[in-house]
């Protein structure tokens, strides 16, 4: 009887301890990776695109007369409100909200844009409705019951701002970048820059490294790029020099 006593204790203390350690773990490999990342403080950082930097990603204002858009929604509801009052924007301002992909860094400050239409990649859907996830415990549990769903290479208008997406899975199978007015791509986590050129994303937040560098490559096709925008590492005034080496 105390052998099977002592065995099940056993077990239930490793049943306990595995997924602590595992959590423990990635949590620790998780502060490592973020600490390498470099995002732009908060302020205008082209004519007409505010940067707003919440702890260590940014999301992008893109505006046009009196039509503001939004690319991701931060990490938080408290950092990023404290960061439009900066700029002296209001959350009500914004008409849309383009989400590169729903990690939690990327739409923590969604409540604050609640008269905003968020769109979001169409196989990106899978990451919220629980069909996909990276583990079991991070699932990327947020409610979008207004939501667009946008396709590859498709086109939309919010005001006079024209905004094209174009897939690049690998980090989430819905990954997208935003090509704004034609000139303007901002990437989410799709890439990283280092050095002024193109790399790829942290491999440890990646769901599928070999597939995000393939997406990567797609984008050296682009033309006529004059800014691109990352979440994490900053941006880029010179296309050609970024894809140089792809």
């Amino acid at each position: 009887m105390q052998k099977r006593v002592k065995r099940a204790l056993v077990g239930t203390a490793i049943a306990l301890l595995l997924p602590a350690l595992f959590f423990g773990g990635y949590m620790w490999k998780a502060k490592t990776e973020v600490k390498k990342m470099s995002p732009l403080e908060t302020g205008e950082v082209a004519p007409g695109i505010f940067a707003l930097k919440d702890a260590f990603v940014n999301m992008y204002l893109i505006r046009d007369d009196s039509t503001y858009i939004s690319i991701d929604a931060g990490n938080s509801t408290q950092g990023i409100a404290a960061e439009l009052a900066k700029l002296g924007i209001a959350a009500s301002q914004v008409n849309a909200v383009f989400l590169t992909h729903t990690d939690g860094d990327h739409v923590g400050a969604l409540a604050l844009f609640s008269q905003a239409k968020i769109y979001l990649s169409s196989q990106e859907e899978q990451m919220i409705d629980g069909t996909k996830s990276r583990f079991l415990i991070f699932k990327n549990r947020i409610s979008l019951a207004d939501k667009g769903l946008v396709g590859d290479q498709q086109t939309l208008l919010i005001g006079n701002i024209r905004v094209k997406g174009l897939l690049t899975p690998g980090h989430t199978p819905g990954s997208m970048c935003f090509l704004v007015n034609d000139s303007c791509l901002f990437t989410g986590d799709a890439l990283s820059l280092k050095f002024g050129h193109m790399d790829k994303f942290n491999t440890f937040f990646n769901m599928d490294t070999d597939r995000a560098m393939q997406s990567m490559a797609k984008l050296k096709n682009l033309h006529d790029i004059s800014w691109i925008f990352t979440a994490h590492y900053g941006s880029s005034h010179n296309f050609a020099e970024a894809v140089s080496g792809l």
